[in-house]
């Protein structure tokens, strides 16, 4: 075998060991958390409700087994089977998905601790966004995405945290979460109803792409 070849092979051997390696970690997570746990983790990161089917190919366990796990979750949180008062957040089944959110009980102690821990002016980028979910809503993550042609995850969270906006739907087709202006919102801005927002076309030269002219 020449020296050239030997170097081939090692190479291939060296990229094969690095392809394994991720799998074997991940082989050794799963096998070192409970589905429970995996479950959690997975959850906790989503912005969007997760499928059984999601949550199935990602511990790489039976559908049937993650949904029963699930609903025990859904349990434990709700203090129906641990003896203990509920959490502070509860695991909903919402558009054929799953997904963590803070109870409803504690939402004022959560609004005033967000007011109190929130700068006073919104970013450039809040705005914008803002302003297409004002003009477009009931609109999804994506869409507002494809607007502003930009990944908008940490400005709707933003958002969402300050109670301007709020999830008001789920997208029939997608289960995506639809979004909103809040009544808090409509209260900054000293109107009543949405339709009292001026017309956005005066104010657009050739930057109305995305906004739908009919209803401004």
């Amino acid at each position: 075998m020449t020296d050239e070849t030997t170097g081939v092979t090692l190479l291939i051997d060296e990229a094969s060991a690095a392809d394994a390696a991720p799998e074997t970690e991940l082989a050794a997570a799963r096998a070192a958390h409970s589905l429970a746990q995996q479950l959690e983790a997975l959850l906790i990161v989503a912005d969007e409700p997760l499928s059984a089917m999601t949550l199935a190919t990602a511990c790489d366990r039976p559908v049937r087994e993650v949904r029963k796990e699930l609903q025990t979750l859904i349990a434990d949180y709700n203090g129906e089977t641990t003896g203990v008062p509920p959490r502070g957040f509860e695991l909903r089944e919402v558009a054929g998905g799953y997904r963590f959110y803070v109870r409803e009980s504690l939402d004022p102690v959560v609004a005033d601790f967000v007011q109190q821990q929130s700068p006073a002016k919104l970013s450039q980028a809040a705005l914008e966004t803002l302003a297409v979910i004002a003009y477009r809503q009931p609109v999804s993550r994506g869409a507002i995405a494809s607007i502003r042609a930009v990944n908008v995850d940490s400005v709707v969270r933003t958002l969402l945290a300050r109670g301007l906006v709020a999830e008001v739907g789920h997208d029939g087709e997608t289960g995506a979460i639809l979004y909103g202006t809040s009544e808090q919102l409509l209260g900054h801005l000293g109107i009543g109803d949405i339709s009292e927002l001026p017309s956005v076309a005066p104010l657009l030269d050739d930057g109305s792409e995305g906004f739908d002219h009919e209803s401004l």
